[in-house]
């Protein structure tokens, strides 16, 4: 049974990577993740905030403590709250680098790639194996359009790969109006991966404080179709490598995921759960399911479920809403 991955022009053991998690602050953890089986390990971002506040001691150009501006990123964590300062991390990431065999990919997080090329090389130095690039942010401003915010995105991605010689996967939010042709625009910037997709992590609100209320919650099984969905489309359209993330909590799950397109899975949430030797749950579960299909090797599946081939994915996929519509029974 051969389940040999590629990802970014990496060659993994399997298709199942331990995504960004708070375990990948801790060194020991870190080989646990290893020894329970991950073909690759992505780091907790460093995150833009990070950097502006060690560089500059402002966050977003403005002193936190300014007023009338400062209330406006008041709501930032203090520097004492973050698990590293940038240049802790650039050790960390070395440190990981010695520490393990597999594949260590680092992570900038941010909205604006302020100071990233500087920062993108000094992880590179520490020996990263790659580089995720994670532009998140909710936009709210009235003024600027998707354009612009395609744009940007589209610029960084390309200054940083003419700045540097590791590979870059980018991470989107699925909130973009035309998703495959910002794919396509990213693949020409020269981006090795894809990640498909960033977690909206939605505040709830306290009705005792009357204030947001921000929690982490753990992915399950419901969110993965958004993410099969797009694997499928974008399977054998784009030369970037397409890497799952969300909503694979089981191995039907990671199957699924591998089925619609994906080189690599990113598993966070099922890990947290259950530990870092699920990573030989969700492989055996893998190779369970080819053998039963008479499939001996990944590539065999890889995409068997994608609309590679289909003339039209655009109606494929308004016929699936069609029927999807017409398949509710009313209860009797």
């Amino acid at each position: 049974m051969n389940l040999a991955s590629s990802l970014m022009g990496l060659r993994l053991a399997h298709p199942f990577v331990a995504g960004a998690s708070p375990l990948g602050r801790d060194l020991d953890a870190i080989r646990r993740l290893e020894d329970g089986g991950a073909s690759a390990i992505v780091l907790p971002s460093l995150f833009e905030e990070q950097i502006t506040l060690a560089s500059e001691g402002r966050v977003r150009h403005t002193d936190p403590f300014e007023e009338p501006f400062g209330a406006s990123v008041r709501d930032f964590p203090s520097p004492s709250a973050y698990s590293f300062t940038p240049e802790m991390y650039f050790e960390h990431v070395a440190r990981v680098r010695r520490a393990v065999g597999i594949p260590v990919i680092g992570s900038l997080n941010g909205t604006t790639g302020e100071s990233w090329l500087t920062y993108s090389r000094l992880i590179e130095q520490a020996g990263a194996s790659a580089l995720e690039l994670n532009m998140y942010e909710v936009m709210t401003s009235f003024t600027m359009s998707s354009a612009e915010v395609e744009d940007q995105l589209v610029r960084v991605t390309r200054e940083l790969k003419h700045y540097l010689r590791i590979p870059v996967a980018v991470k989107l939010s699925p909130f973009f109006a035309s998703l495959a042709n910002l794919a396509r625009r990213l693949d020409r910037a020269g981006a090795d991966a894809i990640v498909l997709f960033n977690r909206f992590y939605q505040p709830d609100i306290d009705i005792t404080t009357m204030t947001a209320a921000p929690c982490a919650r753990l992915s399950t099984s419901a969110e993965l179709l958004l993410r099969l969905r797009w694997l499928a489309i974008l399977h054998g359209r784009v030369r970037p490598s397409l890497v799952a993330t969300g909503g694979v909590a089981t191995p039907e799950d990671g199957i699924k995921a591998v089925l619609a397109g994906a080189d690599v899975v990113q598993v966070v949430s099922a890990i947290l759960r259950h530990g870092p030797s699920y990573f030989r749950t969700l492989r055996a579960g893998l190779e369970a399911w080819m053998e039963d299909k008479g499939l001996l090797h990944i590539d065999d599946v890889r995409g068997r479920a994608s609309l590679r081939e289909s003339p039209d994915p655009g109606a494929f996929e308004r016929a699936l809403y069609i029927r999807a519509l017409h398949s509710w029974k009313t209860a009797c």
